[in-house]
């Protein structure tokens, strides 16, 4: 087969040019979607669990026919369903799902040239940081940290070879807010991209592709998966002009995600719902608790009424999420919590049904310079809090018992 004629059959890849407007799914609610996916049930045999697809190669039935697939790296049907599951999700029109939330970004910056100037979040997850400036800068990548949640930095910030900005909202671990659509309406008049990662709340509570973003990227390791056992990423865009550059780099770089950890993950969207209503019961319950204890200083949730950025989030979320950051008001009782834990893990991770509790001045954001951590405010005092589904009043007392 010669290279045109396998480019004419890896185009036809089903899914490619996106999801069907006209899937039945699509006009069911969120919490119905979650439950049954986008296909609902395997058209070919009726299996309600969607199969796990383990061929990487495809026959094609004849010179130049193909069922829709070819090769495993740049199709499989379980990675399809997924994929038009997340699109589904986010009101997007395509999606792709990669071995790691990291895959996906490096997926993503593809889509720029060396010198493209790129507006990045100051607050963000020091493996996103690491990425953009350690790996990418060397190829000619220019990117500013501005705090995107104030629309002012942003314009600022902006220069004649800005060609996009990647957000984080809520960011990680400080919280800010930023408004979406003002953000994307300023980066649309320079005919940019903008590019939120929407790993904290997840689409059960906020799609920012509805508010005039381009491109949605998740760690589908955290909430998506939800139970401290996949490692994933996910990338779900808007416009139809993205699928071809974004197919060609997944296909070309092979960071596609396994047909078995794609069916976990559709596995554990089934519960996405009833998982983020209960962590953010729980993290209501921990920010009452921890706002009024002694040895906190101050608590930076997204739903605290006197959270700057709390309007904007009633307007472009239907939650709060399970995410908390705190500051001790001494850094030496850091530590002494920490070892103090009973029930609350000391880990890196979030979004799974342990409550995990993380250290980001040594832990997720020790790839980030000394003087950046400490101007955005992740000092030795942060602590930081991913709400499981426990019982809040156990993990209030260990937090109690950790305290005194």
């Amino acid at each position: 087969m010669n290279e045109t004629n396998f480019e004419k059959l890896a185009s036809t890849v089903r899914g490619f040019t996106g999801i069907d407007k006209n899937q039945p799914s699509l006009g069911y609610r969120l919490e119905t979607q979650l439950v049954r996916g986008y296909s609902s049930v395997d058209s070919q045999t009726g299996a309600i669990s969607v199969p796990i697809h383990l061929s990487v190669p495809y026959v094609h039935p004849s010179f130049d026919e193909t069922t829709g697939f070819g090769y495993g790296r740049y199709g499989n049907p379980t990675r399809l369903e997924l994929e038009n599951t997340l699109a589904m999700l986010e009101h997007g029109l395509k999606g792709w799902a990669f071995s790691s939330g990291m895959a996906a970004i490096s997926a993503l910056v593809k889509l720029f040239s060396p010198g493209d100037h790129l507006l990045v979040s100051d607050d963000l997850y020091g493996g996103t940081y690491r990425l953009f400036t350690t790996i990418y800068g060397r190829y000619g990548l220019e990117v500013t940290y501005v705090d995107t949640s104030r629309l002012s930095e942003v314009k600022k910030a902006i220069r004649r070879e800005t060609k996009g900005v990647f957000i984080e909202t809520p960011s990680n671990p400080m919280m800010h807010v930023t408004d979406i659509k003002a953000v994307a309406e300023l980066i649309k008049n320079i005919n940019g991209l903008t590019v939120v990662d929407n790993t904290f709340l997840s689409p059960y509570f906020q799609r920012p592709l509805d508010f005039g973003a381009d491109i949605v990227i998740h760690s589908g390791t955290k909430y998506l998966g939800g139970h401290n056992d996949i490692m994933s990423g996910f990338l779900v865009i808007a416009h139809e002009s993205l699928i071809e550059p974004i197919f060609t780099f997944t296909m070309s770089e092979g960071g596609a995600l396994s047909p078995f950890d794609s069916w976990l993950t559709l596995r554990s969207l089934k519960t996405l719902g009833l998982r983020m209503e209960k962590q953010q019961q729980n993290a209501l319950a921990l920010f009452e608790f921890l706002k009024n204890h002694k040895k906190v200083e101050k608590v930076f949730y997204a739903g605290d009424p006197e959270h700057p950025g709390y309007e904007v989030s009633r307007r472009q979320t239907t939650g709060w999420g399970g995410m908390i950051s705190f500051y001790l008001k001494d850094k030496e009782e850091a530590p002494r919590v920490i070892n103090r834990l009973k029930l609350i893990l000391f880990a890196e991770s979030l979004g799974g049904t342990e409550t995990l509790l993380t250290y980001p001045f040594l832990q997720t954001h020790g790839a980030i310079p000394e003087e950046i951590r400490n101007a955005v405010g992740v000092n030795e005092k942060l602590l930081r809090i991913s709400a499981g589904v426990e019982d809040a009043q156990d993990l209030i007392q260990d937090l109690e018992q950790a305290f005194r």
